[in-house]
This record gives structure tokens, C-alpha cells and sequence, in this order.
């Protein structure tokens, strides 16, 4: 049972879930007190990661993804945001989209900031959302479109879509719907991209 065992488990059994990150708040409900959260941190057995964020450091020796680092800022967050535009592209690994910089969309309320990361504003619905390991990322479809009504560069919106077409992901006339949801800019550059991949 997992309320018997001891706060190392209960810590490990959170942050396997989250690639070996965890808040020090997660630690505290596991069991560990605020002397013994900097007793780990010191002796180097969590690695501090950001304040308040640490993890495992046996994850240093198990394989790693691309993507391990996106799980920090959801933390960050506290689970409020969603990888989204060029960086949910990435994830998804649809186009040539190679992020310099990590895009998360958050609710309009949300008042965090960091230069590491480019915040959009906006409500997302749950069809618009899917669970990886550790964080959230827009769906396909969302992150091409949002992709486009953010004004990014065509080549980017025009690879994506010729890729989600490709698989059979999405239909033509679903791109433009959600387009047309998100407004002209969006919708223009679908069309753009629709044309592209026709010719």
C-alpha cells in the first residue's frame, strides 16, 4: 500500500511520473520536513533544478527525452500551463519547428514570468489538451493553428500542416474551422498553408 511506505517512495512514486522532478512542496506532503528537504539538497541526493524545484538525481543516469525540461515549468506553474504554439509543433514533431525559446499558454489570470519562457494568455478546453508524462501540450491541430494566428513564419505553418495532413491527423475543412475560431491571421495563413500543400 502506498501510505506505508516511507517518504523516499511516496516522493519517488510522484516524481516517476514527472521524469524525477518535484516540488518542495511535494515533498513535504510525502513526509520530508523543510531541514530534511535541505539536508538532500546539500548532500546532492535532489539536484535544485529552480526554487522550490528539485529532482532525483539518479535521473541524471536513466535515458532522457527531449523533452524532460518542459515538465520543470509545469511545475513552475503549479499545472496551470500547457506547452502550446512552436514548442507543442516540436513535440509533436510536425514541420521544421525548432524553438528557441518554450511557449506556454496560461489562464489570463495567471501573473508568473520568466525570460526562459514566451507567455500566450488564453482558456483552453480540455479537447484541446493532451497529457504527456509530467506536462500538458496542445493537440496537433491547436498548435498548428495557434502557430498561425501568432504570426509565425509561414514555412513553419506550411511544413506543419503538409506533415498533419500526411498522417491523416486532421482534415482540410477541421484546419479551417478551428482557424476560423481563432481569427483572420489564423485563418489566413491556414489557407496559405492549404494552398501550399496542394500544389
Amino acid at each position: 500500500m502506498l501510505n506505508e511506505r516511507g517518504p523516499r517512495d511516496r516522493l519517488w512514486h510522484l516524481a516517476s511520473g514527472q521524469r524525477g522532478y518535484f516540488t518542495a512542496a511535494d515533498a513535504l506532503k510525502a513526509g520530508y520536513s523543510y531541514q530534511a528537504q535541505r539536508f538532500h539538497k546539500q548532500r546532492g541526493n535532489w539536484l535544485q533544478i529552480d526554487r522550490g524545484t528539485y529532482r532525483f538525481r539518479e535521473y541524471l543516469d536513466l535515458p532522457s527525452q527531449d523533452t524532460d525540461h518542459l515538465v520543470r515549468w509545469s511545475l513552475w506553474s503549479r499545472g496551470r500551463a500547457t506547452v502550446s504554439h512552436t514548442s507543442a509543433l516540436a513535440v509533436h514533431d510536425l514541420g521544421i519547428a525548432n524553438p528557441a525559446e518554450i511557449h506556454l499558454t496560461v489562464p489570463p489570470g495567471f501573473r508568473q514570468k520568466d525570460s526562459a519562457v514566451v507567455l500566450h494568455r488564453a482558456d483552453l478546453a480540455d479537447n484541446d489538451i493532451e497529457q504527456h508524462e509530467g506536462f500538458r501540450v496542445t493537440t496537433p491541430v491547436r498548435a498548428v493553428v495557434e502557430t498561425a494566428a501568432a504570426g509565425i513564419d509561414q514555412d513553419i505553418v506550411d511544413a506543419a500542416v503538409m506533415e498533419l495532413l500526411e498522417r491523416g491527423t486532421a482534415s482540410r475543412r477541421h484546419l479551417l474551422h478551428v482557424a476560423q475560431d481563432l481569427g483572420p491571421r489564423a485563418e489566413l495563413a491556414i489557407e496559405r498553408a492549404l494552398r501550399a500543400e496542394a500544389e
